[in-house]
């Protein structure tokens, strides 16, 4: 892209650009000059935007914690409807199915990250973290609608079914699991609480 020219949103261009890169490319292509050319711009674009590549990535994963954000609300908002398994199912579907994994294989790689994503975030794993929580939120409203029992471990829960559900599709090279293979692992977990039947 020419110099002068104005960029529409460059911000949302740069990033979709990134995972882009990091999902076909891995954390280690992630540099400055290849978000740039995958977007289409002139390489000092990114720095007019962003202090430097580390301070960009941060903002990229605060970005995409936003839409967990948005996820957990429609989370919560399908408690009481369907089934629990078949609501669980579907969030750990949606977050996976996203550049979720890629971005946690980002902050696992890059230490200059992780160390500017604890200035404010200083527990847990990033995206990870707020996934859980997002998945312990539904559960305590359908433990309070009855749907699971009164003494479901909703703090334990949620992070067994986080760290499953990472590891059923982390390092696919090949398509993601198949819906049956999510259920299957939900149904495993929240069997011994459930207060419905499950399939």
């Amino acid at each position: 892209m020419p110099t002068g020219v104005a960029i529409r949103d460059a911000r949302g261009q740069l990033f979709a650009a990134a995972e882009r890169v990091l999902l076909r490319d891995g954390p280690n292509a992630l540099t400055s000059r290849a978000v740039t050319t995958e977007a289409g711009f002139a390489k000092g674009v990114l720095h007019r935007h962003f202090a430097d590549l580390d301070a960009f990535l941060a903002e990229l994963v605060l970005d995409r914690i936003g839409r967990i954000d948005s996820q957990a609300a429609a989370l919560r908002n399908s408690a009481g409807t369907g089934t629990v398994a078949g609501n669980l199912t579907g969030a750990l579907t949606d977050l996976f199915g996203s550049v979720a994994v890629a971005i946690v294989a980002l902050i696992t790689f890059r230490d200059d990250l992780r160390a500017r994503l604890r200035q404010t975030r200083p527990a847990g794993v990033p995206v990870l973290a707020e996934a859980t929580a997002m998945i312990a939120s539904y559960l305590a409203i359908e433990r309070e609608l009855g749907r699971i029992a009164a003494d479901a471990d909703v703090d334990t829960l949620a992070p067994v079914l986080i760290g499953t559900g990472h590891l059923l599709f982390a390092g696919r090279e090949a398509a993601p699991p198949e819906p049956g293979a999510v259920r299957k692992v939900v149904t495993a977990v929240v069997a011994g609480v459930a207060g419905e039947p499950l399939p």
